[in-house]
């Protein structure tokens, strides 16, 4: 059960799984399966980030997803958070964005942080 004490750091997923933007989106698609997560961090600078939502869309839009890279459907500017932010600052951030994942930042990225895992540490 959750506290008002309860960090980032706490819950958050590591490894960072990350991807080229120049792999292909079945790639991606087969990473996120693979490692049954739903976002990776994408290695550009500033890192981007490609989410399982980005690649239902695509092909819910009827895409040829055979032919689309990662650049084509990643999200730039993301939103990071500390290790050390508490859950309700980063749920509020969340809802406040519009967004289900926060890659996490202390010198470096270190892991990734989803509405999921928040869902899951309050239940």
């Amino acid at each position: 059960m959750s506290n008002d004490r309860t960090l980032v750091a706490d819950i958050m997923t590591t490894p960072l799984e990350t991807i080229s933007p120049d792999a292909e989106i079945v790639e991606a698609a087969a990473v996120m399966r693979d490692k049954d997560i739903s976002a990776l961090l994408v290695t550009t600078a500033p890192p981007s980030i490609i989410t399982s939502t980005d690649v239902l869309d695509a092909v819910a839009q009827g895409m040829d997803t055979s032919d689309l890279l990662v650049s084509d459907l990643m999200t730039e500017h993301v939103e990071t958070v500390p290790p050390d932010l508490p859950l309700g600052e980063t749920a509020a951030m969340m809802t406040n964005f519009g967004i289900n994942h926060l890659p996490v930042v202390d010198d470096d990225y270190i892991g990734m942080v989803s509405s999921s895992d928040i869902t899951k540490q309050l239940h």
